[in-house]
């Protein structure tokens, strides 16, 4: 009886679907962020669903307009797109009696501290975004000096996209351009050659700023692809407006196993930093450069952008801040239970999200979590099989991997492999010696490479 009616009860909220309005409205804010933050390329079904942190079926189902949701899904769905849902913006499709059960009376701290299901950038409204100390205060100051190169350097799921954002943010509030490119949307092609990289390049950086493409009127293949892209933005980006301009690369390390590629760009974005020290145009001109491995090719020191700008290595969370974000989340935890979950993940943040997110749900307890025996079944399961898949595309970097979880002490890896196995966030290094970055890697991935 007490499972029908709560069936029941859950069947009875999902009572709203959008109105027309609502769909415009939202379909608005969308365009704009698609535009601002995804190089005005539409969002996949993923990408919304990492941006709402709702399911890819409710992202259909608030689009198709025919299956009602409940309302705080769709309040949820507007404050990805910093937008507030109003009652114009959606109608009933169940009685009115609903809304005395979700109506505005509630609290509106309960829908703030709703927990968010962790995965990509944490959104920029979101209560749950753990700051680092100083260096977001550090970043909002770099960003607004004339020609400033911010790097910023952390294992994937670290938290990178989500202070990228931060920053973007704070220069956009100063007025300024703001123009993200993601490496990882361009077609692997694109990498093989540099007059069609530098191409892609350019575009993406106008489409950002909202500039016609007039790549031909400046390629001149005389000076060659490089001083060619150099003009493009002197003498026709960085003039078509008065503010600075923020050029935010992320994921940069796409780049590294196209060494004379990579050389050749890099090479030209220190040029660039350099050039501010001399000329006004260029000072116009702020870089981020995200990455999650460190430079492993080869470069002068006067061609390297990694040896210049401000340094930023995103450290694990500790202890104080784990228990923090569980406050956030309204888990009444002691010093000691996150020590705990700390010191199983290494302070990961995407690992301890996932770890306060489902506890805080009430699907398991924190002791549950810290069992080592079910750990294949567990809340980490799909993290953990995906890292194994990872590895066994490379059986090269499976077996250094493997290497390292059956030693005791730090194994020294080969420059590479131990580059992509931090990126990855398997390893911790100390020059090239390696070790398994935190217990809950080694406890699975002994169970299976442990040898014999």
């Amino acid at each position: 009886m007490i499972v029908l009616q709560h069936q029941h009860k859950d069947k009875r909220k999902r009572g709203v679907i959008l109105t027309l309005q609502g769909l415009q409205k939202l379909e608005a804010a969308k365009a704009d962020a698609e535009f601002e933050g995804n190089s005005g390329i539409r969002y996949t079904l993923e990408q919304m669903s990492d941006r709402t942190r709702l399911a890819i079926n409710t992202v259909m189902k608030i689009y198709a307009r025919e299956l009602g949701v409940d309302r705080t899904t769709l309040k949820r769905c507007f404050k990805a797109f910093n937008l507030v849902l109003e009652q114009s913006d959606y109608s009933w499709v169940f009685p009115q009696i609903e809304e005395v059960e979700e109506s505005d009376t509630s609290q509106p701290q309960e829908e703030e501290i709703e927990p968010e299901l962790p995965g990509g950038q944490v959104p920029l409204n979101s209560p749950f975004y753990v700051e680092h100390g100083p260096i977001e205060s550090e970043c909002y100051k770099t960003i607004l000096q004339p020609g400033a190169l911010i790097r910023i350097l952390a294992p994937r799921r670290m938290g990178k996209s989500s202070l990228m954002a931060r920053i973007l943010q704070k220069a956009a509030q100063q007025g300024y351009r703001t123009v993200p490119i993601d490496f990882q949307l361009a077609d692997r092609e694109i990498f093989q050659d540099l007059d069609k990289f530098l191409r892609w390049f350019c575009a993406n950086v106008g489409l950002g700023l909202r500039l016609r493409n007039q790549i031909a009127e400046y390629w001149d293949e005389l000076f060659g692809s490089q001083v060619s892209c150099k003009m493009y933005f002197e003498q026709y980006l960085l003039p078509s407006t008065t503010r600075p301009v923020v050029l935010a690369l992320d994921d940069i390390d796409r780049l590294f196993p196209y060494p004379k590629l990579a050389s050749d760009f890099f090479g030209l974005l220190r040029a660039w930093h350099e050039e501010a020290k001399n000329r006004e145009i260029w000072r116009k001109l702020r870089l981020v450069v995200v990455h999650s491995t460190e430079m492993y090719i080869p470069l002068t020191a006067n061609r390297s952008p990694f040896n210049v700008g401000l340094p930023i290595e995103l450290p694990p969370f500790n202890s104080e801040q784990v228990q923090d974000l569980a406050k956030r989340q309204r888990l009444d935890w002691s010093p000691e239970d996150a020590k705990q979950l700390t010191a199983l993940v290494n302070g990961n943040p995407y690992l301890v999200q996932v770890g306060l997110y489902h506890i805080r749900r009430g699907e398991v307890t924190l002791e549950q979590v810290l069992q080592t025996s079910p750990i294949s079944d567990g809340i980490y399961s799909d993290r953990l099989q995906r890292e194994l898949w990872n590895l066994q595309q490379d059986p090269d970097l499976l077996a250094a991997f493997v290497r390292v979880v059956n030693s005791s002490t730090p194994v020294e890896l080969d420059l590479v492999e131990a580059s992509k196995l931090q990126s990855m966030g398997l390893v911790n290094l100390q020059g090239n010696l390696a070790t398994v970055s935190c217990e809950l890697y080694r406890q699975y991935f002994c169970d299976r490479f442990s040898s014999s």
